[in-house]
C-alpha cells in the first residue's frame, strides 16, 4: 500500500505496551483472542533462546491459544539490535495482516517500539578508534560516568536509557562525536517501518504500589521456578557470562551469586530493586510517546472498546 494513503485507508495494528510485570502478555492474549489477532513480541530479551524464566516468556499454554512471533529467534551469543527487530517485526506484521488477522505488537522495550514506528537513525557506521576509547572509559570509570557526559550533550536521549546501559550510551556518544549532532536529533529525522499501518497504541499501567507488589511477586516466582538453575544450565551449555542476554534483570544478579559475590537471597533483593527502577524508566519513556491510550490491566473491557472504536476508518 503506498505511503501516501490517507489515515483511513491504512491497515490497522494494535500495540500493547507498558512497564515490566504489569501484565502485558496475559492482556495481549485476551485481546488477540477477541480480535482474531496474532502477537509480535517486542521484548528485547524474549528473542533469545533458553532465556525463559528470567524474561517471563509466554508459556506453552499462551502460545497454543494465540500465535506468537519473534520469540526464541536468536542464540544467546548474538547481539540482536533494534534495527534487527524493526525489520523482522515489520515482516511479521505484514504477514499477519495478509492473513486477515490483527497484528498486536506487545512488549516493554521502548527503543524497539520507537524503531518500528518512528524509525532509526541509520548511521554513521562504527568507528573503531572512537568506540575503543569510549569502551575503555566504561571499563575504567563505569557506564554511569559516560551517562553523565551523555546527559550533558543529549539530555533527551539520556533520559530514555539506563545509567548502566553501556551499549546504548557508547553508541550515542559515538554518534555525537562523529557527527556533532545528538542522537535524539537524528532520530527525529527518520521514518518508521510501517507507514502504511495505523497503530492503535494501548498502554497498561498501575499505581506505583500495585506495580511494586507485582514486581515482588514476579521476582519471587522467577527464583522459585528455577532461575538459578536456568543460568547454570546456560553456562554449562557453553554460553559465556559476557553474552548479551546475561545483562538482563535477574540474570546478571544470579551470575554474581554463582560467582560467590553475593548470596542468592541478596540476588533476589537486588533484582527487585533494579526491576522497580527499570519499570520507572520504562514509564518515563512511554509517557513521552505520543498517541498512547492508557488503561488498567484489570479493565480490559475498556481497552478492547478503544481498539474496536479504532478498527473502522475515522
Amino acid at each position: 500500500m503506498p505511503s501516501s494513503a490517507s489515515l483511513s485507508d491504512r491497515a490497522v495494528l494494535a500495540a500493547v505496551l507498558g512497564p515490566t510485570a504489569v501484565g502485558k502478555s496475559a492482556a495481549a492474549v485476551a485481546l488477540a483472542e477477541r480480535f482474531d489477532g496474532e502477537i509480535v513480541n517486542c521484548d528485547s530479551m524474549q528473542v533469545y533462546r533458553g532465556f525463559d524464566i528470567g524474561t517471563d516468556k509466554p508459556g506453552r499454554e499462551e502460545r497454543a491459544r494465540v500465535p506468537h512471533h519473534l520469540l526464541d529467534i536468536v542464540d544467546g551469543r548474538t547481539q540482536f539490535t533494534a534495527a534487527d527487530f524493526a525489520v523482522r517485526a515489520a515482516e511479521a506484521v505484514r504477514a499477519i495482516a495478509r492473513r486477515g488477522r490483527l497484528p498486536l505488537v506487545v512488549g516493554g522495550t521502548g527503543l524497539y517500539f520507537r524503531a518500528l514506528f518512528e524509525g532509526l537513525f541509520p548511521g554513521p557506521g562504527r568507528d573503531a578508534a572512537v568506540r575503543a576509547a569510549l569502551e575503555a572509559e566504561v571499563r575504567a570509570a563505569g557506564p554511569e560516568a559516560l551517562w553523565e557526559r551523555l546527559q550533558a550533550v543529549d539530555p533527551e536521549y539520556a533520559a530514555k536509557v539506563g545509567r548502566r546501559d553501556a551499549v546504548r550510551i557508547v553508541r550515542a556518544l559515538e554518534v555525537e562525536t562523529l557527527t556533532g549532532i545528538p542522537l535524539s536529533v537524528h532520530f527525529r529525522g527518520t521514518a518508521g517501518y510501517l507507514p502504511d499501518f495505523r497503530a492503535v497504541k494501548i498502554g497498561l499501567r498501575l499505581e506505583s504500589g500495585a506495580l511494586a507488589r507485582r514486581i515482588e511477586e514476579r521476582v519471587d516466582r522467577m527464583f522459585a521456578q528455577g532461575l538459578v538453575e536456568e543460568v547454570r544450565g546456560l553456562l554449562r551449555g557453553g554460553l559465556e557470562e559476557s553474552a548479551p542476554p546475561f545483562k538482563a534483570l535477574g540474570y546478571r544478579q544470579v551470575l554474581r551469586a554463582l560467582r560467590g559475590e553475593i548470596s542468592v537471597e541478596e540476588a533476589v533483593r537486588l533484582t527487585k530493586i533494579d526491576t522497580r527502577h527499570y519499570a520507572k524508566r520504562q514509564m518515563t519513556w512511554f509517557r513521552k510517546s505520543e498517541g498512547i491510550a492508557w488503561f488498567s490491566p484489570d479493565d480490559l473491557e475498556a481497552a478492547a472498546a478503544h481498539i474496536a472504536s479504532q478498527m473502522s476508518p475515522p
